[in-house]
């Protein structure tokens, strides 16, 4: 029995498995670096998961380039695989919204989403894409992709200048495929 519980103990201590940074989609112009995977939330929370994310169990880790692309990856070890699919189900249903959501405290912009679909891998994973630009202002375009594996769920965030036409979305659905494919290493 304290097997057991030592195990689930260093379960929940060890972060789960994260994206390197050749895991991104390429960058015409720059490498992408990888920051420290991290236990807890990041500093600034991922555009539209603003509260949505629970600090406890939480790990992630953040990337860059040179120029005007980042990316963070965000990943939960919930109490069960229940709370991870509820967790998942909100983290959608927040991306899904959001788009209408920033509309509404910037009503002088222009914002927009698609939904790119669902991924068969592990317990399933979900790519969507928002764009959102003010005006007199540089847009920016964001991809998430949410997933689960048993109780872990991973969402990864990608954003740039520029619109939807300009999402690497095939890559990006490669890069949500491996991240949810990496959560128990």
């Amino acid at each position: 029995m304290l097997q057991g519980l030592a195990a689930v103990i260093a379960l929940t201590l060890a972060a789960p498995g994260f994206l390197g940074a050749a895991d991104l989609p390429p960058h015409p112009t720059s490498p992408w670096h990888a920051g420290k995977i991290t236990k807890g939330l990041p500093e600034t929370a991922p555009f539209c998961l603003d509260g949505v994310l629970p600090a406890a169990g939480s790990w992630h880790r953040r990337f860059g380039t040179d120029l005007d692309t980042g990316a963070v990856q965000v990943s939960v070890r919930a109490s069960s695989d229940a709370a991870a699919a509820r967790l998942a189900r909100n983290l959608e249903r927040a991306v899904a919204a959001c788009a209408a959501d920033w509309l509404r405290e910037h009503p002088e912009g222009t914002a927009g989403s698609t939904d790119y679909g669902a991924l068969p891998v592990e317990e399933g994973a979900h790519v969507y894409g928002v764009h959102t630009s003010i005006p007199d202002s540089e847009p920016g375009v964001h991809l998430f992709g949410i997933g689960r594996d048993g109780a872990t769920v991973t969402v990864v965030q990608w954003g740039q200048m520029g619109d939807l036409g300009d999402a690497p979305v095939a890559a990006f659905r490669r890069t949500t495929t491996t991240a949810v494919n990496r959560l128990d290493p």
